[in-house]
């Protein structure tokens, strides 16, 4: 009788689904761990290297936080603004302190009157500090540029660089907190501290007084 060479194919084949079914079946067997070719993650960074201490003398007293929209447009004269220009809209993020420099105290900004235990506080007057623009919360809402513009972009290294935004948000929350009411909240929550802490101690009267802000 002779071999049918067809059905001796066939055999091959299903033997062969069979091995790779079995060594399937292995390899999910086998655990994670075990894997040779698990890949593993070693942070080869080096430690963070301690560059300077520094003592801080200011107080910072209060802070307000400011949400501003930049909607700033360049537009090219005699050119549609879907050929040239452009127009971007920001939001940024930030924060501003008001701050007491304590650096400047000297011996007689603190009097004591032991006939009427009383004390009288005299302090630097509250500074707006810079602005700090939270970076992770600030970002573009919308930018429409001019065919021109994105053509000529492409011959830049960052053509729509941010750090122009940034500079005018920094500014308008600086104007901002100037006319809020920053100084005068970080004024009152360094008087009520101070009295508090030296009422504490057995004084009876604490006056805390600041000096005229400085002229810009």
């Amino acid at each position: 009788m002779r071999n049918n060479p067809r059905s001796g194919f066939v055999g091959t084949l299903v033997f062969g689904g069979i091995v790779v079914a079995v060594l399937l079946i292995v390899a999910g067997m086998v655990t994670f761990e075990l894997n040779p070719f698990k890949t593993e993650s070693k942070d080869r960074s080096p430690p963070p290297i301690l560059t300077e201490l520094r003592e801080i003398s200011d107080l910072h007293a209060a802070q307000a936080e400011f949400e501003v929209v930049i909607d700033d447009e360049k537009d090219v004269r005699y050119m549609p603004a879907v050929l040239a220009g452009e127009r971007v809209q920001f939001v940024a993020v930030g924060s501003v302190d008001a701050v007491v420099d304590l650096s400047t105290l000297t011996a007689d900004a603190i009097v004591f009157d032991p006939d009427t235990n009383s004390v009288v506080v005299t302090l630097p007057a509250p500074t707006i500090g810079d602005p700090v623009i939270d970076h992770e919360q600030s970002h573009v809402m919308n930018r429409d540029r001019g065919l021109f513009n994105r053509l000529s972009g492409l011959f830049s290294d960052n053509p729509t660089s941010e750090a122009a935004l940034y500079d005018a948000a920094s500014d308008k929350m600086a104007d901002a907190a100037a006319q809020s009411g920053l100084v005068a909240m970080a004024e009152q929550h360094v008087e009520d501290v101070l009295e508090a802490a030296i009422i504490k101690l057995g004084v009876e009267d604490v006056d805390v007084r600041f000096e005229s802000a400085p002229t810009q």
